[in-house]
């Protein structure tokens, strides 16, 4: 399968940008769907979307435009790029207008409330297309350090190696490095599961633990959401990759991390709904995908007693400081 002309991007925050900028920038021709009319005009207009991007110019080879049916006409890869509980509504309304054999792309990482399922497998299913056509790309993204061009490295999976192969060349760039992999399953729940360790590493950060508590969260963190993937059947060697533990480190440890910014301000006293408005919209995908991820790993008899904790402290009212003595409390084994 030879590398793409035409690629659209199906959402206009701050990683849907970047990737679009991306894939421009290794020359493909690309149109940037955005859902404010005046979004699309500013990036037209002046090469920038200071809402997400402030300060990042944007290659010529990237056009935006608010119709959906035009952004995706002709495209030989559609990206999707909406936050992981949306992604199911919003792919409903672009179904009909989807390419037939275009290769779909999530960049949500998620597992979704409702069903439980992967993202991968509610493009499949929404879309109606073989998961053959379906990929991933997960790995160290943050979208800040990437769209000003510091060097960075992913991960790009699909079940069908030649067009993750395509993809591949489709996303490289001297600062983009893009490995292909088709591990779906382990791609994507070490994507799901890196969102709710770094709350807790957010939280930690905020009751004033330091070093050696971030790093045990998320050599433990990593540990669990290892136990899950396999239970689901993963190859364990994947969460030791670029989108298990390479992702894991970047979003725990960065303040660019939406996750581990709104967990700080969890553990610093601050309530759901005030840290969701301090959010100024940006979604943390780990408030919700604990639930998800807590009632997969009951489902499967797997013990996640970080993810646990977690969705107590989001949604059940349990302190964050009690918490983390729960967590310290636990029965003494063998690691």
């Amino acid at each position: 399968m030879a590398q793409p002309e035409r690629i659209a991007v199906l959402g206009a925050g701050s990683w849907g940008t970047t990737f679009a900028k991306v894939l421009a920038d290794a020359g493909n021709d690309v149109a940037l769907w955005a859902r404010r009319p005046q979004v699309a005009q500013e990036i037209n207009e002046t090469r920038r979307n200071g809402s997400y991007l402030p300060g990042i110019e944007l290659p010529e080879r990237l056009r935006a435009t608010d119709d959906a049916a035009e952004a995706v006409h002709a495209a030989e890869v559609v990206v999707l790029a909406v936050p992981s509980q949306t992604l199911r509504e919003n792919l409903a309304g672009w179904q009909p207008l989807l390419p037939p054999e275009a290769t779909l792309v999530s960049l949500a990482k998620g597992v979704e409330l409702s069903t439980l399922k992967r993202m991968s497998q509610v493009v499949g299913e929404v879309a109606d297309v073989p998961m053959e056509q379906v990929a991933v790309v997960s790995g160290p993204n943050l979208a800040k350090e990437i769209a000003a061009g510091q060097p960075t490295a992913t991960v790009v999976a699909c079940p069908d190696e030649e067009r993750a192969v395509a993809l591949q060349k489709a996303c490289f760039t001297p600062y983009f490095r893009p490995y292909t992999n088709t591990d779906m399953v382990g791609i994507e729940i070490s994507g799901a599961c890196k969102n709710v360790i770094a709350l807790a590493c957010g939280i930690a950060a905020g009751l004033g633990f330091g070093h050696n508590t971030m790093s045990s969260l998320i050599t433990r963190g990593l540990a669990e959401t290892t136990r899950l993937g396999v239970a689901l059947g993963a190859d364990p060697m994947t969460f030791a990759g670029l989108a298990g533990l390479g992702d894991l480190v970047a979003t725990c440890s960065s303040p660019l991390s939406r996750n581990r910014t709104f967990g700080e301000r969890l553990g610093s006293g601050e309530t759901l709904a005030q840290a969701q408005e301090a959010a100024h919209g940006q979604v943390s995908e780990g408030v919700k995908s604990c639930s998800s991820i807590r009632q997969l790993a009951d489902r499967h008899g797997v013990e996640m007693p970080i993810t646990d904790v977690v969705h107590r402290v989001c949604h059940e009212g349990l302190e964050p400081g009690p918490a983390t003595a729960e967590l310290l409390g636990r029965e003494r084994k063998a690691e």
